[in-house]
């Protein structure tokens, strides 16, 4: 298996993208920290699937959005682990509005989560990382941080922070054994694209050459290739997996 003996956290693991990419580094060997906030009878549903794949796996609790709580979860994780090798900043929220009517709350909703989560994580694990010359760090953006969306000003801003984050973050760390990488799934069978009205829906598979949406799998299948040894030589990346919605 491609990540026997390495260490991983996947925030914002409980579903979704999240809990794919959680199991899809199980199953190659890793052993996984479940990061979820509220829900977790689906994180220890993720938990015990890596179990039963024979890893180790540890529930995280925190809101990535709060520093404090990220660095209290942090140190739970390297007591557990002892140290870190994978991190993969995938927690993230939406609140759509038209720019008229977004109010501040929502606006720092999204952008607590989405920006400032990666920084939070990123933050508490790099040291560690530093000091071992080795890590690996993925950062899931978005098509609509490529491409703006209507109604998303908040969460498209937060996605392409994400991306400029990432590009500075790699070109500092290059040389410390250390690759930060992003990816930018375009729409997912997820319970967030399930919830759209099924017009919507069908307008938008119009608009994918490949006719679909992604399935969170297929997403999983890119972390473990850039966080394993084919990947070691991408970084300050940003892979694009939409369909063909973006060209």
């Amino acid at each position: 298996m491609k990540l026997t003996g390495r260490t991983a956290l996947v925030t914002g693991a409980s579903r979704g993208i999240g809990r794919a990419i959680a199991i899809g580094l199980a199953e190659e060997g890793a052993d996984v920290a479940v990061n979820y906030v509220s829900n977790e009878v689906a994180a220890q549903e993720v938990f015990d699937q890596i179990a039963k794949l024979g890893r180790r796996g540890v529930l995280a609790r925190a809101d990535v959005g709060d520093y404090p709580d990220t660095y209290r979860m942090a140190q739970q994780v390297l007591k557990e682990f002892g140290h870190l090798d994978i991190l993969v900043n995938n927690a993230g929220v939406n609140d759509d509005k038209t720019f008229v009517k977004m109010d501040h709350a929502a606006w720092r909703k999204v952008l607590s989560v989405n920006l400032d989560g990666v920084f939070n994580c990123t933050k508490v694990f790099v040291e560690q990382m530093i000091g071992r010359q080795f890590g690996r760090v993925v950062n899931i953006t978005s098509v609509i941080g490529q491409i703006g969306n209507f109604g998303q000003a908040n969460y498209a801003a937060s996605k392409a922070g994400v991306a400029a984050f990432t590009k500075s973050l790699a070109k500092e760390l290059a040389g410390k054994g250390i690759t930060v990488n992003a990816i930018a799934p375009g729409f997912v069978e997820t319970d967030m694209v399930m919830a759209i009205p099924e017009k919507v829906q069908a307008r938008l598979l119009q608009q994918i050459p490949l006719g679909r949406f992604a399935r969170a799998e297929e997403v999983a299948r890119a972390v473990v290739y850039i966080v394993s040894a084919d990947g070691d030589y991408i970084t300050g990346a940003e892979l694009s997996i939409n369909g063909g919605l973006l060209m």
